[in-house]
């Protein structure tokens, strides 16, 4: 998503310094041209040399290059920009960006830029929250300028609270996706995704194979196109993709609670059940640990078992529901595997399935996907899970705004 795209790092004065060296790094790993620019400042926290090596290009330091450079950094840098990051940026150089002050090589190429703007805050929690701060935050955000972050926890100074730099690895997700189309921009979207958990007992249950990953995926991808994204997880092992609104669950009555409760905040465009939820949950669930007892038969052939709800089928049959895209994780490839998928979709009343072999998913990187329609035929893969949920996200993008023409 990154590769030739010419990017150009601001680094600005902060203990976070150290943070946008893995940035660099990851930019540089996913096929970008980084260029960086140092304040004098930021050059006290980590040498420029280290940046040198990291993009493989000269650090630009000041207005005044000696030698081959340019006499004009701050226009040749715009001029060959796609983007311009300012990671760490400091409560110094959000006032100079929002005031258009321009006393130095950093401050002077955002006053003269060209490309889109992103800017990755790391500051004191009370300079974070200060009346000035915000002020300057909406003047940038109002000016068409982007932020990441900032996190909350400990900070470097001792205080606790908003102001921590966001970890270079999730500024590195969104940035993955900044040059994705926007074709969900100003949308909503509700995601299920990973497996659900039925207790046995206190300290026993049931689940499925399902790592989130594709899932999450969807998440990340919709986030990209330029949608509200509420991402309603059971239990896996993964983070939320960065600025994705995160709602862990843990049964399949608690996800179907979860993703009523999201459709009933405000009216959602978009809907991918791709949770891979139970079928059934115990009838009970003792309050003790259920005890094997030497010659008596297991306790668990007693258990009774009760159907779950089928959160797709409710949420398609909603009149005001969104446009529902489904998800048929089968054993089987071929023909039968899109008998079963074309089944499911007709059953669950959704508008979209999208079919898979799990055998050949579960537990792995990759997927390969089939989409199925009323007038939708479309296949993909076998690619990696995060090029495949653009496919997903991107047909649904396109059948969606099929619907809504006159």
């Amino acid at each position: 998503m990154l590769k030739d795209h010419r990017i150009v790092l601001i680094v600005t004065g902060g203990i976070a310094v150290y943070k946008a060296c893995t940035l660099v790094r990851g930019l540089v790993k996913a096929g970008a041209q980084v260029r960086v620019v140092m304040t004098e400042h930021a050059a006290q926290f980590v040498a420029p040399l280290t940046f040198e090596t990291l993009s493989g290009h000269p650090v630009a330091l000041t207005e005044w290059p000696r030698g081959p450079e340019s006499p004009m950094p701050h226009i040749d840098l715009n001029r060959d920009a796609d983007l311009l990051v300012v990671c760490p940026a400091t409560a110094n150089i959000l006032a100079k960006a929002a005031h258009g002050i321009a006393d130095d090589l950093a401050s002077t190429l955002i006053a003269a830029r060209r490309a889109p703007i992103v800017f990755v805050p790391a500051m004191n929690v009370h300079m974070w929250r200060s009346s000035a701060a915000q002020r300057n935050v909406e003047v940038l955000k109002e000016a068409g300028a982007r932020f990441i972050g900032p996190a909350e926890g400990f900070q470097a100074c001792g205080d606790v609270g908003a102001g921590r730099m966001t970890e270079p690895e999730a500024v590195l997700d969104r940035l993955m996706g900044f040059f994705a189309p926007k074709t969900l921009e100003g949308r909503r979207v509700l995601v299920t995704a990973g497996p659900t958990y039925e207790a046995l007992d206190p300290v026993r249950g049931i689940t499925n194979r399902s790592s989130g990953r594709q899932g999450y995926a969807v998440a990340r991808a919709a986030r990209d196109a330029g949608a509200e994204v509420t991402l309603v997880s059971g239990p896996t092992a993964l983070r939320a993709p960065e600025g994705v609104r995160l709602v862990s669950v843990e049964s399949a009555g608690e996800m179907l609670r979860a993703v009523e409760d999201a459709l009933a905040e405000a009216p959602c465009d978009l809907f991918f059940s791709t949770a891979a939820v139970a079928d059934w949950r115990p009838d009970s669930v003792p309050v003790l640990k259920m005890k094997k007892r030497e010659g008596e038969p297991s306790p668990f052939e007693a258990v009774r078992w009760t159907e779950n709800p089928d959160i797709l089928r409710t949420v398609s049959a909603r009149k005001d529901r969104p446009y529902a895209v489904g998800f048929a994780a089968e054993t089987a490839s071929g023909a039968d595997l899109l008998e079963l998928a074309r089944a499911k979709r007709a059953r669950k009343g959704c508008d979209l399935i999208v079919a898979n072999d799990a055998r050949r998913a579960l537990d792995r990187s990759e997927n390969a996907v089939r989409i199925l329609g009323e007038d939708v035929d479309r296949s993909f893969g076998p690619a990696d899970k995060d090029a495949c949920a653009r496919f997903i996200v991107e047909a649904a993008a396109q059948e969606l705004k099929k619907k809504e023409m006159p």
